[in-house]
């Protein structure tokens, strides 16, 4: 199995997880006299099957993440999903101060206080612009290591 297969079947599982969840939400008490539509601990019992299942595969993707190298720069794919998650935490920084720091002149008459940017916005936009590229390519590169690499 090629790790972005492993990847997609563990979206898979944690999405059956919350299906699962809800199931045995809407079945665990019903009006007396009554009986649920599901029985809660058949769900329960395939909820605990499955969690195994995503432990064990989850446990193989971090191996085969740690294992692997990905290019000549000698970062695993594991040190590079760190660094993906860097990248887009600064870009969010950026983007949210360029887009705080737009003036809108709601003003309706000169007694109302005036705003003024404190940071460039066009700087802001161009490093969080820069940094979504390095994302994409860092993500592309994480990408096709996914589909050529054997699970571990």
């Amino acid at each position: 199995m090629k790790l972005a297969e492993a990847l997609i079947q563990r979206a898979d599982y944690q999405r059956r997880v919350e299906q699962l969840k809800q199931r045995i939400i809407n079945n665990a008490k019903v009006q007396e006299g009554d009986e649920p539509a599901e029985d809660p601990n058949v769900l329960l019992a395939e909820m605990e099957r499955i969690t195994a299942q995503l432990v064990e595969l989850v446990q193989r993707i971090n191996r085969t993440n740690s294992a692997t190298v990905l290019g000549p720069d000698d970062m695993t794919i594991a040190d590079a999903i760190a660094e993906r998650d860097n990248l887009r935490l600064r870009q969010g920084v950026y983007k949210s101060a360029a887009e705080a720091a737009v003036i809108r002149q709601d003003r309706y008459s000169k007694s109302e206080v005036r705003f003024q940017s404190t940071v460039n916005v066009a700087d802001m936009q161009q490093q969080a612009d820069d940094l979504a590229q390095a994302i994409r390519e860092l993500d592309t590169r994480i990408q096709e290591a996914n589909w050529k690499i054997d699970l571990l």
